[in-house]
């Protein structure tokens, strides 16, 4: 029997929630399977562990305060920090940031100590852009000159709508779609896009994840990062 989508996610997000001990400053991703994590967290908070959190979303910030998981007040670096992504590839490189939340997600990201990913094996993929477009986080003023730098490197931008008005991030800026098709080289498109004046973030997290947490029809499945010798 298939296993239903929600219970898939719920798997994978309460195996993540295991990863979390006493004392952790813990940083808490966005997304659909990251939900089932922050309601095993907050049952967890609710029971003795001591923990703090870093949410990466105003929306998981909401849900953070309502499973009674405490927030930091300040912080320069986390434990440990649980996230979704929208792709996955065999290095665990990730597309994140659909959401609109990319640049929040990589800050915590970067200062985090190890990064567990949690999905389902629809978010696993050979190369990065197969399914998803790659989200790049732009500041409104000119943003369609950066677009056109941004279609110059080969991207096919698409400003986020709903209906007729931008979307916003959760820092207030504009959040471009680039259809770039399967990508060859990531680490060389993340350098270009980060050259590009007006990009704020981009979505691709290259050498951030060291654990991946996939939900299948067959169960769950743990990946580690492999780390490339020089």
């Amino acid at each position: 029997m298939m296993m239903a989508a929600d219970e898939a996610k719920r798997l994978a997000g309460e195996k993540a929630a295991e990863y979390i001990t006493d004392d952790m400053v813990v940083g808490l991703g966005t997304g659909s399977t990251v939900y089932f994590f922050l309601l095993k967290l907050g049952e967890r908070c609710r029971q003795g562990l001591q923990i703090v959190g870093v949410p990466t979303s105003l929306a998981t910030e909401r849900i953070a305060r309502e499973q009674g998981i405490p927030l930091a007040d300040s912080w320069d670096a986390v434990d440990i920090v649980v996230d979704g992504a929208d792709e996955i590839d065999p290095r665990l490189n990730l597309i994140k940031g659909m959401g609109g939340a990319l640049v929040r997600e990589k800050i915590v990201a970067q200062s985090a100590g190890r990064m567990v990913v949690v999905g389902d094996e629809s978010k696993v993929v050979r190369r990065l852009g197969t399914n998803f477009p790659l989200p790049v986080e732009v500041v409104p003023f000119g943003w369609e000159a950066t677009a056109v730098q941004i279609r110059q490197l080969g991207l096919g931008p698409v400003l986020r709508r709903d209906g007729h008005e931008p979307v916003l991030t959760d820092n207030g800026n504009y959040l471009l779609e680039c259809h770039t098709g399967p990508i060859a080289r990531p680490a060389s498109l993340a350098r270009s896009l980060s050259a590009v004046a007006g990009v704020v973030g981009h979505g691709l997290f290259l050498g951030l994840a060291t654990t991946a947490v996939i939900a299948s029809d067959e169960g769950l499945r743990i990946l580690q990062r492999v780390p490339v010798e020089e």
